[in-house]
């Protein structure tokens, strides 16, 4: 159906009859606004008004659904063009209808899911031990201090002194960069990829601190944990010369071997050195600037 077609004849049969827009919304109990709304176009008479409207404006049903005055012989043929065009405009309406529900519910729903969302995030947060992000519905919650990749770092560090055998009573001092702790689902044992530096140090008979040896190797570390105790049962590592490529393919994970291309590059072996001479100047007490 055509409004705006509907709505200028509206307004053409009430000027006909001498009406004003407030005149015929009294006789159909409703507002002018509603009159001057069909009258532009903007919309059309409601289903309940369409037979009371059609009396006042002394026309027919067909005559208003047409938009114009027909005449006895358009009747039967403008009939079935009228049933389809009020069918199609049911269907449209309806439609909006649809769309104006499913908005509103969207409207209404999709805070509550999101705040739910929210709520299930900081839940799962929390039963794995992590600080929840959201705070929804006032949950306050930090994690408690996770000490594993500590303690790990230091039986590492104890095991690779230990393994070196002094000379001359030399001390060995490792520092460590651990790029990935790979546990088991019982959380038992652990794959850790790192790179290990170590030196030995001496303090002469002048009182000098002298460096005797020194490596710098990325290490796979086979860690068990039993309680809280961590022991280190096996080390892995990629042997010199033309089998380092291959054996780094073979015991590290393709993105770390990426990282430990960079270690020279990137800061990580001066950080270790660093740590080390801290180390060293804390156990004899010496300065090494």
């Amino acid at each position: 159906m055509d409004s705006k077609k509907i709505g200028s004849f509206i307004a053409e049969r009430r000027k006909d009859l001498g009406l004003t827009q407030l005149e015929l919304a009294n006789k159909l109990n409703i507002t002018d606004r509603a009159i001057s709304k069909w009258e532009n176009g903007r919309g059309l008479p409601d289903i309940s008004l369409i037979k009371p409207l059609c009396d006042e404006l002394k026309i027919t049903v067909n005559d208003l659904l047409s938009g114009e005055k027909l005449q006895e012989s358009e009747i039967k043929a403008k009939a079935e063009e009228i049933i389809i065009n009020t069918l199609d405009y049911s269907k449209k309406k309806q439609k909006n209808y649809i769309k104006i529900i499913t908005a509103s519910i969207l409207i209404i729903t999709l805070p509550i899911i999101t705040l739910i969302s929210m709520f299930l995030i900081d839940l799962n947060r929390m039963y794995n031990n992590e600080q929840v992000v959201f705070g929804t519905w006032g949950f306050d919650y930090t994690a408690p201090i996770d000490l594993s990749t500590e303690k790990i770092e230091i039986a590492i560090e104890n095991y690779m002194a230990n393994c070196e055998k002094p000379k001359h009573n030399e001390k060995y001092f490792i520092a460590s960069h651990i790029y990935l702790i790979d546990e088991t689902l019982k959380k038992t044992e652990y794959g850790v990829y790192a790179w290990i530096k170590g030196e030995s140090w001496l303090k002469n008979e002048n009182g000098e601190l002298e460096n005797f040896s020194g490596f710098s190797i990325p290490c796979k570390f086979i860690v068990k944990r039993s309680n809280d105790n961590y022991t280190i049962s096996d080390v892995i590592a990629p042997r010199d010369g033309s089998y380092y490529p291959k054996d780094l393919k073979r015991i590290f994970p393709a993105y770390i071997i990426y990282e430990l291309d960079q270690v020279y590059e990137n800061g990580t072996v001066e950080r270790l050195e660093l740590e080390i001479k801290e180390q060293v100047s804390l156990y004899y007490h010496s300065n090494m600037e």
